[in-house]
């Protein structure tokens, strides 16, 4: 079992640690993929991350789970079908009905009915390749971004996925840096969280990429982009950055942890709420320039937060769903 606190990166370290690895491991031995199973518990299922659909609340992660909520994060139930018991990474949807995941065998899946079924897109059994992240502009152009600086991008809605280069990283000619969550920034840029302190910023709506050094030499697992243009990018080690100017000059922002943050999420009325292991929590209201933490008793690592109507927030942890606070 890897240690929680050594690993470089998100998804691929939550699902280790719960041995949710299984699935990549399944492909190497030539196995297919199998739809996900309907279980008694499944919001107990380890989340990794979640969205609001419209009103609806979308979570995935564990073995294919992907659970919908429709009052506000009281109950959860599974989605009727998906076609797969990959461990399930990110999710994106454009508006109530249409979005995609992502994850391990390099699975992409795309729902039309807000969650309740899900087709596949991609996937990639020959290779230990997972995806980490996924961002739609509109029903035709996304992006999908996971290990090893793998980048794609589709112009058709899903249909066909081609690689995009990034730069070359230094010291990393063989491997790419590894790549966890795609935004767009306050003034339409697009950027991905990636290893060693890196973001990916994209001035021409995704098909070039240049690299911005923060000074950070952590990995970044999270970024937003909040109301007023301010962003912010967090991850290992409790590190916070933050821009007020676009994306070009990025400030670090004293956390109050060292606890590494895995989401970052805002509510209605502006506050900001972040969670990451051994069970913190962040939250500010000052558009990310200071953070009161708290920790849960029972150090649960959280994994993923969503804003849910009314001020709601709606956390996830290894152990799954919480229950709704304001």
């Amino acid at each position: 079992m890897m240690n929680k606190f050594t690993s470089l990166y998100r998804q691929a370290l939550l699902a280790c640690i719960v041995g949710l690895c299984q699935p990549a491991i399944a492909a190497a031995n030539g196995l297919k993929h199998e739809p996900a199973l309907a279980v008694a518990g499944a919001d107990k299922a380890t989340m990794l991350a979640a969205v609001a659909a419209g009103k609806r609340l979308v979570a995935v992660g564990d073995r294919g789970t992907v659970l919908l909520s429709d009052d506000n994060g009281k109950r959860f139930r599974q989605a009727r079908h998906v076609p797969t018991r990959a461990t399930l990474n990110a999710v994106h949807f454009i508006n109530p009905r249409e979005g995609w995941a992502v994850g391990h065998w390099g699975v992409i899946m795309h729902t039309a009915d807000g969650g309740e079924t899900w087709t596949m897109q991609r996937d990639e059994l020959d290779a230990d390749q997972p995806l980490f992240a996924v961002w739609f502009k509109d029903d035709k152009t996304g992006l999908a971004a996971g290990l090893w600086s793998l980048l794609l991008r589709t112009d058709d809605g899903g249909k066909t996925w081609n690689k995009l280069t990034l730069p070359i990283a230094e010291g990393r000619a063989n491997f790419g840096k590894n790549l966890f969550g795609i935004f767009q920034g306050s003034q339409g840029d697009l950027f991905i969280a990636a290893e060693q302190g890196s973001l990916y910023r994209s001035q021409d709506g995704g098909s070039q990429w240049s690299e911005i050094r923060t000074g950070n030499t952590g990995t970044f697992w999270a970024g937003i982009t909040l109301d007023g243009g301010a962003m912010l990018v967090a991850g290992l080690r409790g590190k916070v950055y933050r821009s007020a100017d676009g994306g070009s000059v990025w400030t670090a922002v004293e956390s109050g942890t060292k606890s590494s943050i895995t989401d970052i999420a805002q509510l209605s009325d502006g506050r900001i709420v972040a969670v990451g292991l051994d069970g913190v929590s962040l939250e500010s209201r000052n558009s990310g320039a200071s953070f009161i933490v708290s920790t849960r008793l029972d150090r649960t690592p959280n994994t993923a937060v969503v804003a849910g109507a009314d001020g709601v927030i709606v956390k996830f942890t290894m152990a799954g769903v919480e229950s709704p606070v304001k």
